[in-house]
């Protein structure tokens, strides 16, 4: 019988090859793809990102822990996509024009990918233009901007601006973060919620796109 603690636990481990055979394991044996994501994937990515948060584990066991969770979602996508099962929300994340650090960023999308959130990753270097493009294209409810220099930071307030412009701002929430950014400056530039890291983002944007 398919274990998904033992599937949460390898999770957990980063260890991609028992991730993928326990999740065709559990598909094998009629699990529901829903039940498995949920109960195996997503609970071992929550105790990850609880103790990313802690300081009890740090950027490599992240990224091992996404690898697994990804080799664990390619056996699960197609049949997420037949039984109908939508994702919890969509958002459009990117690190602001000027500023090429990625490494918050894609370990936010990560985090969030392992809420159940389908993320649209633009990259660095994004002009606001872009995130807005991509909300509309993709439909999202989110727009996660991510700044690791001060000089960029002002960036972000563009972000917010050219939703204003395109009179969206209201259909979207704005959410900010990086090592300069604070909750102070997510207020004066009119941003929704503002993250100190990746874990916290990933509960902000669900609690988002529940709300």
């Amino acid at each position: 019988m398919a274990d998904l603690k033992a599937l949460s636990e390898f999770l957990q481990k980063g260890k991609a090859k028992e991730v993928k055979e326990l999740t065709q394991q559990a598909v094998d044996e009629g699990l529901g793809p829903q039940e498995i994501l949920e109960g195996g994937l997503m609970a071992g990515m929550d105790v990850i990102g609880k103790k990313f948060k802690n300081n009890e584990v740090f950027v490599p066991e992240v990224l091992i822990a996404a690898r697994a969770m990804n080799a664990g979602m390619e056996v699960l996508k197609p049949l997420l996509a037949d039984a109908g099962v939508k994702a919890r929300g969509t958002v459009v994340i990117g690190t602001v024009k000027g500023d090429l650090h990625d490494i918050g960023k894609n370990l936010v999308a990560m985090m969030m990918e392992g809420k159940g959130l389908t993320v649209v990753d633009l990259g660095t270097d994004v002009p606001a233009e872009k995130f807005v493009e991509a909300v509309n294209a993709n439909n999202a409810q989110i727009v996660a901007c991510s700044a690791l220099l001060t000089t960029t930071m002002k960036e972000m307030e563009q972000v917010v601006k050219a939703f204003q412009d395109a009179g969206t701002r209201d259909q979207v929430k704005v959410m900010v973060g990086g090592a300069p950014v604070t909750d102070s400056f997510c207020s004066s530039i009119g941003a929704d919620v503002y993250s100190p890291d990746a874990a916290s983002a990933a509960e902000a944007a669900v609690e988002l796109c529940d709300a």
